[in-house]
């Protein structure tokens, strides 16, 4: 799960605004935003998958802790097949098994990171929108240093 490091990595070195090659920098806003948004669409599209696969997952796990899963089911997936030790849970209960479920607090997590990695995302779009301002001030400010 490095995609967001990379991506901040990335962005690390993409943010650089060189105040001698504004010219530069201009003509290659638009590279970047394509890049970042391509990256944006695809993470997307992952976090989809992994909503996807999260939605399978609570149903199995709902089947499991209901015992309306087979052994055989339970054996495929490698559970126990006793999710509760012996003991007599009631429905309102039920809550605290699926929370502390390991398999669902990793699918929670992953759909988070996710969720995270777009967010990031978004940001950095926002910030490519608004770069041509950030070199018009850069310019303006040399202006005014050299009494113009």
């Amino acid at each position: 799960m490095k995609q967001l490091e990379t991506i901040l990595d990335m962005w690390s070195k993409d943010c650089i605004i060189d105040d001698m090659k504004l010219d530069d920098v201009s003509r290659h806003t638009p590279m970047l935003h394509a890049k970042y948004l391509q990256l944006h669409s695809q993470a997307k599209i992952e976090l989809q998958k992994v909503e996807f696969k999260q939605k399978i997952l609570l149903k199995d796990k709902w089947l499991y802790y209901n015992g309306k899963m087979s052994q055989d089911q339970i054996e495929e997936k490698g559970w126990d097949f006793d999710p509760f030790d012996g003991l007599k849970v009631l429905k309102g209960e039920m809550d605290h098994y699926y929370n502390s479920d390991i398999d669902i607090q990793k699918s929670e997590q992953l759909v988070e990171y996710w969720k995270n990695i777009i967010s990031t995302l978004s940001e950095i779009i926002e910030q490519l929108k608004w770069r041509h301002q950030t070199i018009k001030n850069i310019i303006e400010w040399k202006r005014f240093q050299s009494g113009n």
